[in-house]
């Protein structure tokens, strides 16, 4: 019934008062949030009926529903008069908006007021609490409750049993649960929906289990809450889910439906969606949102569109909602020309007003248009922005490299009322890590105590993410211990930075701190234990991470997956990569470029180049790192007409450009080969401004290949570049001492000291029984070191006793390789091999002792230093000279 017609009803009859018309006008409004009944607010004022309170909750309840809670404060603060039902309907609306602060801030001038809270006022206030994870203020309410009496209402039980469930304390949640008279199924739903929202899946199960048991039938709604749990913990518990409400009868609506849906989109299982979709001929518009929304998920942004001219073909016309998560898919995949369609059918449906779809095309001209205009238009377009379209916006203009306009943006938020939430703060968190700005991030974290979202789950994590990647990781594990909780995405982050820190030793101490707090380990967090061991070579605690991986079914992740190849090439398990590879199902580019590159790694040059046509011959293109390990694998096998045909079928066979990595393996193959003027002329032609590096690969062909003028022009740039190098002045010493020119060579040295720099000292680690054992060159704390330079002379003593050519260098017995070697053959079985890192490249008599080693001792002995692995055996090594 229209407003119009509803007053021609009651104008009917001369019974009814106008002010009786008017009540009953807004109250038909109220009920079906219908915002025409605002106009009754007119008349009502003009004939001096404000005072009417009924009537002017029924208004405020109105301008709530159908305008927002700031149009409804407006009005509360014109009421002449108030009760608890005008404090309570402010409270919620504001609730229901989720400006939770606002909501307590009207509690509190409620308290204030003498007016007294009742049942419904609590539950909103509560919400608000959960919402917030303000636990202090949950408390303080629970308190009121208690001194109130209300305590055995079940509403307001209802209501504290969700704010602690949300608050991580499941005890309490789980006390109050079990102090109730009578559990119905809307208790048990609500406890089931309180640990599903707090993501405490296993316990929402748990009570599911215990509903059943105490004979409490499940509803509907309580099917769609346990159905959103399963979407975290697998496809199995959700067909579980699935076949236990087809066995108990429930009906299948279309709330069911969508939740059914959502949880087969999540599991990457959208054929099972698909056949729940058409299970009856009900849809409406929610339902098939969400199979676009899950296919967007699953990347099929095809199958997504289709779903959206079906949905039409059916008779149901999309919505706000419906349009988001289709801008959603064009973002997903950069389709700028698609988004730009869908924002033309919004124009035509009238729907460019509507906040949610607004706040999905600045995203999408964000992440698909090189032109930040573009997502500067459509924010502008938006007539009241929120906290979602403010991010978009932040992270929009972080992308694009607009440092100042982005924490400009994030203070002009503020200066409008829109207060960040915790993923506006992690964006721009993430942008200061990117920006290493270290001013800017401890800024951001005073803001962030000062406004208590420190104890947010997800701005911490953020917060120990920028420490890291700003080096300071004291900081991080100062936020880790001072957060109320943890999860695999805290560790994740820590582990990971600390990674491209080269702190491996502390990523693996991760391990253990996540045990102590109760974390598991996701794919995630698992692939960078994985990465940290590869780096250090530590193949005991490797093995142990593959076993976890087994035991806990995660060695089926992609990330995990090509972790393990990666650590056993690392560490020389040449059989063992090859059967990590073998075990991936489907092997991606990623899972390709990491076994070309250990093939590589460890001289295994023919097999590196076979799997690159085996990659092709799979359907694969190779990527950019692809022929890094390619260039690599010619440069170290000598292949120099193989790497520049392949260096140039990049840009001509494969349109890839080539970047800076690459043009170093084109110096370094041509540098090895002895063709310095060609690599010289790479340089000089290089599209891109020269980095140390590249001087320093042809420095040391230069050295290679005694050519002293070009190495000196080479050390004379690279230190133009970075005068804090110390590599450059010891490969033109090494250079010209093996020249004959000590003097030379003393000089070079002597003005690196009178820099102050310092020459690396070379470190060589082995780990044994799970601890590992560091050397130093000339170090002589090791507990075993007597022992150690025993085993040593001994050695030396048998090599030239057998009569073999071994020039043994003042000090060389010392070198931090040769303890390692000496420390594996004294502490390890006969047959076992020893496996040795080293943090510099092996000199060439340590290299040589190794391999006669080897020719007294029938060991295996693997040496890995930096990109390259020495495999020891029998005499040989797997360099064969080209070390």
């Amino acid at each position: 019934m229209s407003v119009r017609k509803a007053i021609k009803f009651f104008s009917r009859y001369e019974v009814y008062p106008f002010e009786d018309i008017c009540l009953r006008v807004i109250k038909l409004c109220n009920s079906k949030s219908l915002k025409q009944g605002i106009c009754v607010h007119s008349p009502v004022i003009k004939l001096g009926l404000q005072e009417n309170l009924f009537m002017n909750n029924n208004l405020l309840s109105l301008y709530a529903k159908c305008f927002g809670a700031e149009y409804a404060r407006q009005f509360f603060d014109e009421m002449p008069y108030r009760d608890v039902v005008s404090w309570t309907g402010l409270v919620s609306a504001f609730t229901r908006n989720g400006e939770h602060g606002e909501a307590l801030g009207v509690f509190d001038s409620m308290i204030n007021s003498g007016q007294c809270p009742n049942q419904f006022t609590f539950s909103s206030v509560l919400r608000s609490c959960s919402g917030l994870r303000d636990f202090d203020g949950g408390i303080r309410i629970h308190a009121y409750v208690i001194k109130l009496g209300f305590e055995p209402n079940p509403i307001i039980l209802n209501s504290l049993i969700d704010f602690y469930a949300k608050c991580g304390l499941d005890e309490e949640a789980c006390r109050i649960f079990r102090d109730m008279d009578s559990c119905d199924s809307i208790t048990w739903t609500t406890i089931i929906s309180s640990f599903v929202q707090a993501e405490k899946w296993s316990l929402a199960l748990q009570h599911y289990v215990k509903m059943i048991q105490d004979n409490v039938p499940p509803s509907e709604y309580t099917f769609a809450k346990l159905l959103a749990a399963s979407c975290f913990l697998g496809s199995n518990y959700g067909k579980l889910l699935h076949a236990h409400l087809i066995m108990l009868g429930i009906r299948m609506s279309l709330i069911l439906k969508t939740a059914l849906v959502d949880m087969y989109s999540s599991c990457q299982k959208m054929e099972y969606g698909i056949k729940v979709l058409h299970q009856t001929p009900e849809y409406d518009a929610l339902l098939w949102t969400s199979v676009i929304s899950g296919f967007t998920q699953n990347l099929k942004v095809v199958e997504a569109f289709a779903a959206l001219h079906e949905m039409e073909f059916f008779g149901i016309v999309p919505n706000s909602f419906t349009y988001s998560n289709i801008l959603k898919a064009c973002s997903t995949v950069s389709l700028l020309d698609s988004g730009k369609l869908i924002h033309s059918r919004v124009i035509r449906t009238g729907l460019e007003d509507d906040l949610s779809v607004g706040n999905a095309l600045v995203d999408m001209y964000m992440k698909c248009s090189n032109q930040i205009e573009d997502g500067l238009r459509a924010f502008n377009g938006i007539a009241s922005p929120n906290v979602i379209s403010w991010t978009s916006l932040i992270a929009g203009l972080a992308e694009h490299g607009f440092e100042q306009e982005c924490f400009w943006s994030f203070m002009q938020m503020q200066a409008v009322g829109v207060e960040p939430n915790s993923f506006t703060l992690s964006v721009i968190l993430r942008h200061c890590s990117t920006m290493k700005s270290r001013r800017q991030t401890l800024e951001l974290h005073g803001y962030i105590i000062k406004t208590k979202r420190d104890f947010d789950i997800v701005v911490g994590n953020a917060l120990v993410d920028a420490y890291a990647a700003l080096g300071m990781v004291d900081h991080s594990f100062r936020v880790i211990s001072m957060m109320r909780q943890r999860d695999a995405v805290t560790y994740t982050n820590l582990a990971t930075r600390m990674n491209k820190l080269g702190l491996h030793g502390v990523t693996l101490g991760v391990i253990s701190q996540m045990r102590k707090d109760g974390v598991k380990m996701d794919g995630f967090s698992l692939a960078s234990f994985l990465s940290a061991s590869a780096a250090l070579s530590t193949l005991e605690t490797g093995k142990q991470l593959h076993c976890y991986s087994i035991k806990s079914g995660l060695s089926s992740s992609p990330s995990v997956s090509n972790g393990l190849v990666d650590l056993y090439w690392k560490c020389g398990c040449a059989n063992d990569a090859h059967r990590a590879f073998e075990e991936i199902s489907k092997p991606d580019v990623v899972s390709w470029n990491g076994f070309i590159s250990g093939l590589a790694l460890n001289g295994y040059i023919s097999s590196a180049l076979s799997a690159f046509d085996d990659m092709r011959l799979a359907g694969l293109e190779p990527d950019s790192a692809t022929f890094v390990s390619v260039l690599f694998a010619c440069s170290r096998g000598g292949l120099v007409d193989l790497g520049l045909e392949y260096f140039h079928s990049m840009r001509g066979r494969y349109k890839i450009t080539p970047q800076l990595d690459h043009y170093v393996c084109l110096v370094d193959l041509l540098g090895k080969a002895g063709r310095l003027e060609d690599a010289m002329e790479v340089i000089v032609t290089l599209p891109f401004k020269p980095i140390p590096l590249i001087y320093k690969t042809l420095l040391s062909a230069c050295k290679l290949h005694k050519n002293i003028p070009l190495a000196e022009d080479m050390s004379r740039r690279g230190l133009e570049l970075d005068s804090s190098d110390p590599t450059f002045y010891l490969l033109l010493a090494n250079l010209y001492e093996d020249c004959g020119l000590s003097e030379l060579g003393k000089k070079t040295r002597q003005q690196m000291r009178d820099k102050g720099l310092r020459k690396n000292p070379a470190q060589s680690w082995m780990e044994l029984k799970g601890k590992v054992h560091i050397f130093n060159t000339g170090d002589s704390s090791h507990p075993q070191i007597n022992q150690i330079h025993d085993k040593i002379e001994s050695l030396i003593s048998e090599i030239k006793k057998r009569g073999y050519s071994y020039g043994d260098t003042e000090g060389s017995s010392h070198h931090s390789e040769k303890l390692a070697v000496a420390f594996g053959l004294l502490n390890t079985s006969s047959n076992a091999p020893i496996r040795i890192s080293k943090n510099i490249r092996i000199c060439s008599e340590c290299h040589e002792f190794i391999m006669l080693v080897t020719r007294l001792i029938d060991r295996v002995i693997t040496v890995k230093d930096g990109n390259r692995i020495h495999t020891f055996s029998k005499g040989e090594c797997s360099c064969r000279g080209c070390s």
